[in-house]
């Protein structure tokens, strides 16, 4: 109950770059911009149709007079707008204003991005259009809340169904849901310590916690029920199952457990930020199911009693007996696919920010009828030191010879390189010209990302450099860049200490060298699988939820693999390798179907949600990706397990295996 209260005060952070490295450039080059100018750099844009030039000042007033709204640029701040335009530079003109269509350049200060997006909407109507960082920002924070009401309500009463078909009582399913509901309202709680969330930690860590734990709560009840048949006495029966199904649990859990722990080694503060989460998440689940979960159980059992009811899913009997007879073919696609897969994965066109709001919305039907009108524009602010006119009128000129580039703003060339700063009022120098640096702002045809957009940045900023020693270059699309350079780092490392801590786990809790080759074999090739999808269906795919999705799928799914393999060792001491498989799938198909199918739904249900770019896509992945896991873990798996038994048997400490592999 009081966690339940204290989620409510924990703050949720929508800004991305928020959670870049203090010491990355663009960030330091925020910071450098903020204490030397009271401008700071534009993040929406306002399209407003059939206006003239003083009916656009009007709307420029008004658009100023909006609290939240900090800075608005126009075509006045370029030129006099007393003259007459068809006079001016239109290379100067069109960027602000194109045959009777106004468009400003505006400020929304952070974190108050919804209140003031609603009060532009109110001034501009339904016919004119806004648009950018701090819109998105805005739909974000207001859709955030409803979304998630609404993948919980299609969420829960599916997993429900789920459940009842994989028990045997009409109640059992609310006891799992209960155990695993109370640990993640704790973790929500417990982030009060944190004081704030990222919005992905938000929409993803509570219900992935929920689906990646619950095949805890099943270990144990079902447990808790067979051994009910046998002993009289419940409470012993419980200590019994809490005995038995521990080991289970233990494993599942820390593997779990240690792969989201590489997600806390981030650079980028997003993928730690729900590392930490979830890393608390699975701790607190597991505490819930070994120590609240026989509590409840035990007051409770008899509501179990009361409401079993026959099963309602048919065994599968000799599912086992087929997939070994296509261990073969199984094999041999697993190896022609591994190559491909992971070689197309590593093709795959990225996105790195939030990626286009869908035109059905009102953000995104805006943003496309500003592009249709005025073209890509992405804005930067170039920072240079102060006091020398001529280089700096030397560097304008070539920064405004670039490809793509549409205008250029600075002193020199928008009041004059000959007027020195000193002689002219403050207001007419103040948006050029700090105490230390020098404002250049240029405007450049190009989305906010891309390969087109990185390639100016890198350009704008080498031209700089042969000019000045100190540069500082800043804006949406300079942020996105340095998120790619940060996240491509990340990678790396993420997807080693992923693999190198789930394979140390399952090294102790098998003690076996071979096994866990074959477990992360089976459940890496699904992950490449997975993530090679976009590449074959010429798609782009949010870079932060390739990032994440790789270490989750795999922490998340290898549990499927861990229940196969240990039933398989655990028969094998009784059987040859034939039957010991075919026992082994015969009885855990479905005890594997019902975690991949409930996470599997909690993914697609992402998916289908939220409007959110990055939530959406790691939704979508993680759906796919159970889906995979599960494909890979019933027929790959035993493939290689049957193929490979003599080698499990002679790098595997103590293994007890009956003698004879039995009939191939």
């Amino acid at each position: 109950m009081i966690s339940a209260i204290a989620q409510l005060a924990v703050s949720v952070n929508y800004n991305m770059a928020d959670y870049l490295p203090d010491n990355t450039p663009s960030m330091h080059a925020v910071d450098l911009m903020e204490r030397e100018f009271d401008e700071p750099a534009a993040n929406a844009r306002v399209m407003i149709h059939h206006v003239s030039v003083t009916e656009a000042l009007v709307y420029k007033a008004k658009l100023e007079a909006i609290d939240g709204v900090t800075e608005v640029t126009w075509l006045d701040d370029v030129i006099d707008v007393k003259e007459p335009l068809e006079m001016a530079d239109p290379d100067l003109v069109e960027p602000y204003y194109k045959n009777g269509t106004a468009l400003f350049s505006l400020h929304i200060r952070e974190g108050d991005e919804v209140a003031t997006v609603d009060q532009i909407y109110d001034l501009i109507g339904e016919e004119n259009a806004v648009a950018g960082e701090a819109v998105d920002t805005a739909v974000s924070q207001k859709m955030a809340g409803q979304e998630s009401f609404n993948a919980a309500a299609l969420l829960i009463p599916i997993i429900v169904i789920i459940l009842v078909l994989a028990t045997t009582s009409w109640i059992e399913p609310l006891f799992f849901l209960t155990a695993i509901g109370i640990s993640v309202l704790i973790n929500m709680g417990a982030n009060i310590f944190i004081g704030e969330i990222s919005f992905v930690t938000q929409s993803v860590a509570p219900i992935l916690q929920l689906a990646v734990s619950m095949d805890y709560a099943i270990f144990l009840l079902h447990s808790f029920s067979g051994f009910r048949k046998q002993l009289s006495d419940p409470d012993e029966a419980m200590r019994r199952a809490i005995k038995q199904s521990f080991p289970a649990i233990a494993a599942s859990a820390s593997t779990t457990f240690f792969g989201f722990i590489a997600l806390s080694f981030m650079e980028f503060g997003i993928g730690a930020d729900l590392g930490l989460n979830l890393v608390k998440g699975i701790a607190l689940s597991f505490l819930s199911v070994i120590v609240f979960l026989p509590a409840f159980t035990l007051m409770f059992y008899k509501w179990i009693d009361r409401t079993q009811h026959p099963p309602l899913v048919p065994k599968l009997k000799g599912f086992g007996e087929r997939v070994l007879k296509l261990r073969i073919p199984s094999f041999i696609a697993l190896m022609l696919l591994i190559v491909p897969a992971f070689l197309a994965q590593s093709q795959t066109s990225f996105i790195y920010g939030l990626g286009e709001q869908p035109e059905t919305t009102r953000a995104g039907a805006d943003a496309a009828a500003i592009r249709e009108a005025f073209g890509e524009n992405s804005s930067m602010v170039l920072l240079v030191p102060k006091g020398d006119p001529g280089k700096e009128e030397k560097l304008v000129q070539r920064l405004e010879e670039l490809p793509r580039i549409t205008s250029v703003t600075s002193y020199v060339n928008t009041v004059s390189s000959a007027i020195p700063s000193e002689y002219l009022e403050e207001s007419v120098t103040k948006p050029f010209y700090s105490d230390n640096y020098a404002r250049i702002i240029l405007n450049a045809e190009t989305d906010s990302e891309g390969d087109e957009a990185f390639w100016l940045i890198d350009r704008v900023r080498n031209i700089a450099e042969s000019y000045y020693d100190e540069v500082h270059l800043l804006g949406e699309s300079v942020t996105l860049y340095d998120i790619k350079k940060t996240v491509e780092r990340d990678n790396a490392l993420v997807n080693l200490l992923t693999v190198v801590s789930i394979a140390l786990v399952l090294l102790f809790t098998f003690r076996s060298i071979s096994i866990p080759v074959v477990l992360l074999l089976t459940i890496q090739s699904a992950v490449w699988l997975n993530l090679s999808v976009p590449y074959f269906t010429d798609s782009s795919l949010v870079y932060v939820g390739y990032l994440i999705i790789s270490t989750v799928q795999l922490a998340a799914t290898v549990d499927y693999g861990i229940l196969l393999t240990d039933t398989y060792r655990k028969l094998r001491q009784a059987m040859p390798a034939r039957e010991a498989i075919k026992k082994a799938l015969d009885d855990k198909l479905f005890a594997i179907l019902t975690p991949a199918s409930i996470l599997s739904t909690v993914g697609f249900i992402l998916s289908f949600t939220s409007s959110n770019p990055i939530v959406s896509s790691i939704g979508l992945l993680l759906g796919r990706g159970a889906l995979l896991a599960f494909g890979m873990v019933v027929i790959a798996l035993p493939a290689m397990l049957f193929l490979f038994d003599r080698v499990i048997e002679k790098t595997t400490l103590r293994p007890n295996f009956y003698p004879g592999k039995g009939e191939w």
